[in-house]
C-alpha cells in the first residue's frame, strides 16, 4: 500500500493506493482520529450492484452503515439528487459528528462531498473511489452539482478526511471508463512535466489491458501533481486552475451535448488537443500535436468537436466558464510541456480556431 500526503491550507490528509485495502479503512480512520455517531454511504446504481456487498464485508466498519443509493453517472449530480441525499441524512438523523463516504466514481463524490460540505454546515467525509477518473476529482476539495447551464456550477472547497484508492474495485471498469480516467492523467503529465509525457506515451500503448503495476503508477503520479499544485493554491486562486487545462472546451461540449453524452474523458481530450493547437499559436508551444492525436486516436479517444455541435454555441458556453472574467474567455495553455500559463483569448481568434478545429473534423 503506498500513501501520499495532501497538504493545504485547511487540512492534511491521506491518499491510500493498494489492492484489497478497503479491508484496511477502519484502521486508516482510527489512524487519522476520524471518529464519528453515524456513518453514511452515498453509492450509485452500478456501484451498489457489483460492490456494495464486498464492501460492508471488507471494510470491518459496523454493519449497521446507513446506505443511499443515488443514479449512475452525471445524472447523480442535479438539485434534486442532492436535495433527496439532504433529507435521507436528516431523517435518518446523521448529526455534526456523523461521516459521510462517497463509493463510486467522480460524479458521486462531487456529489456526495457537495452534501458533506452543507449539511448542519459541513461535516468530514471520505472518498473511496472505484474508477480511474476519480483520482483527479477525489483529491483536492472541489465539490459541486451541475446546473442545466453549465457543469460543477454549483460546489463548495471541502477537503475529504482521507481517500482510500483500493485498485481491485477497477478490475471490472469497461474500457470507456477506463478511458475516460486516463485523460485526466494525460492532462496532469502535459502540466507538469515532459518526462512523465514520455514515460505514459511510451508505455501507454492500449488501455485494454493495463499492467496493474503501471496504473498504481499512473495514478500515483497522477495524484502527486495534483498535489503539488492544490497544496500551493486550494481555492482556484492561482496555479490550481491549470489542472483546467482541457477543460474550458470538455465543459462546454458535455453542458451542450447533454450531461452523460459523452465521457468526461473523452470531452477532456478534444478539450486537450484543441488546447495544444491554441497554445502553438497562441504561445508558440513547439510539441508534436499530430504524433499526439494520433496517440490518442490509437487508444480510442475522440479527436474532433462531436457532430451537432457548432462553434457558435460551444463559445456561448465557454463565455460561462468559471474561468472567464466579464465574458472574456480564459483558456490554460501551454509555453511548453510542463510549463501552463493562463491567458485571456479574444473572441475572434477563438472563433478562427474553434472553426478551424471543427472543419478538421468533418474531413
Amino acid at each position: 500500500m503506498q500513501e501520499i500526503s495532501i497538504h493545504t491550507d485547511s487540512k492534511t490528509y491521506p491518499v491510500h493506493i493498494g489492492k484489497g485495502i478497503i479491508k484496511n479503512l477502519a484502521e486508516i480512520l482510527e489512524k487519522n482520529a476520524v471518529e464519528y455517531t453515524t456513518a453514511l454511504v452515498i453509492s450509485d446504481e452500478t456501484v451498489a450492484k457489483h460492490h456494495l456487498s464486498y464492501f460492508r464485508e471488507q471494510s470491518g466498519m459496523s454493519n449497521d452503515l446507513i446506505v443511499k443509493v443515488v443514479p449512475s453517472g452525471e445524472k447523480a449530480k442535479t438539485f434534486d439528487v442532492y436535495y433527496d441525499c439532504l433529507s435521507f441524512a436528516l431523517e435518518n438523523k446523521l448529526d455534526r459528528k456523523s461521516l459521510i463516504i462517497s463509493f463510486g466514481g467522480g460524479a458521486v463524490g462531487d456529489l456526495a462531498g457537495f452534501v458533506a460540505a452543507t449539511y448542519m454546515r459541513g461535516i468530514r467525509f471520505i472518498q473511496v473511489p472505484t474508477t480511474i477518473l476519480a483520482h483527479d476529482s477525489a483529491v483536492g476539495g472541489k465539490v459541486a452539482i451541475n446546473h442545466p447551464l453549465g457543469k460543477n456550477m454549483i460546489g463548495a472547497f471541502h477537503q475529504p478526511e482521507a481517500v482510500v484508492y483500493d485498485m481491485d474495485f477497477l478490475s471490472s471498469l469497461p474500457e470507456k471508463e477506463v478511458r475516460s480516467g486516463f485523460a485526466e492523467v494525460v492532462k496532469h503529465s502535459l502540466i507538469s512535466d515532459v518526462k512523465f509525457y514520455d514515460w505514459l506515451r511510451n508505455e501507454i500503448r492500449s488501455l485494454r489491458q493495463i499492467e496493474d503495476h503501471l496504473l498504481v503508477e499512473c495514478l500515483t503520479k497522477g495524484i502527486q501533481v495534483k498535489g503539488k499544485v492544490v497544496s500551493e493554491d486550494e481555492k482556484e486562486m492561482g496555479v490550481r486552475a491549470y489542472l483546467n487545462f482541457g477543460h474550458t472546451l470538455a465543459h462546454a461540449i458535455e453542458a451542450e451535448a447533454g450531461y452523460g453524452k459523452i465521457t468526461h474523458g473523452e470531452a477532456v481530450a478534444i478539450g486537450m488537443l484543441f488546447a495544444l493547437r491554441l497554445s502553438s499559436e497562441l504561445k508558440g508551444l513547439a510539441f508534436d500535436i499530430e504524433m499526439f492525436k494520433s496517440w490518442l486516436g490509437s487508444l480510442g479517444f475522440p479527436n474532433s468537436i462531436p457532430e451537432g455541435l457548432s462553434a457558435e454555441r460551444l463559445l456561448t458556453r465557454m463565455k460561462q466558464d468559471k474561468k472567464s472574467v466579464g465574458g472574456t474567455v480564459r483558456f490554460v495553455l501551454l509555453s511548453e510541456v510542463g510549463s501552463p500559463v493562463l491567458e485571456e483569448v479574444e473572441e475572434d481568434i477563438l472563433m478562427k480556431n474553434l472553426k478551424k478545429f471543427e472543419e478538421e473534423g468533418r474531413t
